[in-house]
């Protein structure tokens, strides 16, 4: 669903992405992992179109079939695309059904879209009083990572890319993530990004990448991810 071709990213002068190809699929999920410095997100960012990243005119972002290498934030968002905050945040006075009604610009009906987004915070176990407040006020670190796959999921984006999802997130309510992931997999490409391997004991990825100096120089199943979390990333990503 989506392919990178020969991607190459700097910011500034500093080349941090070095030529990634890769072919991420509908309907699988996937985890990418690797240590601090490696690129991760700003894959991530690069996907998405940040405009602080600078993308090389051999690279391209293939997106089922269609260049998106020149589109902005604002229109792969539009085009299916969404990623995740590492620390989300807080917006006074604004709802998350307010939030979710502006990215949809009218696209779906105000009363069918709160029942949706009922039906999705019941299977997240977000309750009501949260979903009343401003956005991801008063929240936790679990509720407010929960209330992102939320917004994903009602705005119905194909491709749904979580950075440190796991970060600052109990967990109970990891498995609860993990497990509307792994139930609505169907029809969505959903990409984790993760420093370890515990939110992949209850996601089930895959496919497991590893990341290294702005290169994905390892692929593999989940088993991938247990022997990195034994033996590290410089000799887990040389078997």
């Amino acid at each position: 669903m989506i392919e990178l071709r020969n991607l190459r990213a700097s910011a500034g002068k500093k080349q941090i992405l070095k030529g990634i190809s890769y072919h991420f699929q509908k309907g699988k999920v996937y985890a990418i992992m690797g240590p601090n410095g490696s690129g991760k997100s700003t894959l991530t960012h690069v996907i998405m179109g940040n405009p602080e990243y600078k993308l090389d005119p051999a690279s391209h972002i293939m997106l089922s079939g269609k260049d998106i290498s020149n589109l902005s934030a604002d229109e792969r968002a539009k085009s299916g695309i969404f990623l995740s905050f590492q620390s989300p945040l807080s917006l006074a006075g604004v709802k998350v059904h307010q939030v979710i009604q502006m990215a949809l610009a009218g696209q779906k009906d105000p009363l069918s879209m709160r029942q949706e987004i009922r039906k999705v915070a019941e299977e997240l176990k977000i309750p009501e009083e949260l979903l009343q407040r401003s956005l991801n006020e008063g929240a936790s670190g679990g509720e407010k990572k929960k209330l992102e796959v939320l917004q994903a999921a009602v705005l119905d984006r194909n491709i749904q890319i979580y950075d440190e999802v796991d970060t600052g997130v109990d967990v109970d309510s990891l498995k609860t993530i993990a497990q509307y992931l792994n139930t609505h997999r169907e029809g969505k490409t959903y990409i984790v990004i993760t420093h370890y391997n515990r939110i992949l004991e209850y996601l089930a990825p895959d496919e497991v990448l590893v990341m290294k100096d702005g290169q994905i120089v390892k692929t593999g199943n989940a088993g991938l991810a247990k022997i990195i979390e034994k033996e590290g990333y410089e000799q887990g990503s040389k078997i």
